[in-house]
């Protein structure tokens, strides 16, 4: 495997391993991988929201879950979503108060991957990676769910997300 490439587990539709490919391959030929996305949410029910940098190659300059990221070859589900959480906000996952809700397939949702939904609770807004999120906002799923319908651009699984876990 050539290290600079980010190779992925290949699952199938139970989401077993049946090999690796690289993360470009599975985007070009939406192939079924594993990823983890977690909303930062605080005691009023706001939803820390941030905008993806305008230099992002997929996505660019739309709104995102508060930390989301590819699953690596050989990694689990919860070092992924510890791992993303420190390079997007610099926040360690260890310390504070958090969850899973929600465990979805791509073959009964029409989601891009398999998705582990995390949620953390915290009234702080975190010290985003500036790489990653240009801005934030505090929004309550509706206010969310408002912005993208009246057309904000936003990464693709968003609103779904937002719609299963916030109903």
């Amino acid at each position: 495997m050539n290290e600079r490439e980010e190779w992925l587990d290949l699952v199938d539709k139970n989401d077993q391993v049946i090999g690796q490919i690289t993360r470009d391959d599975a985007w070009e030929q939406r192939r079924p991988v594993r990823v983890i996305n977690a909303f930062l949410v605080n005691s009023r029910g706001e939803l820390w929201i941030p905008r993806r940098t305008a230099s992002k190659r997929m996505f660019p300059g739309c709104l995102d879950m508060s930390v989301g990221g590819y699953v690596e070859y050989g990694e689990d589900d919860l070092s992924a979503f510890k791992r993303e959480t420190w390079e997007e906000l610099k926040l360690d996952v260890d310390a504070l108060d958090w969850r899973e809700i929600a465990a979805l397939s791509p073959f009964e949702t029409g989601l891009s991957s398999f998705m582990r939904v995390y949620e953390i609770r915290s009234d702080a807004a975190p010290n985003f990676n500036s790489a990653d999120f240009s801005q934030a906002w505090w929004l309550t799923p509706a206010e969310l769910l408002a912005r993208i319908g009246a057309g904000e651009a936003a990464k693709g699984d968003l609103a779904e997300l937002v719609r299963r876990c916030y109903p």
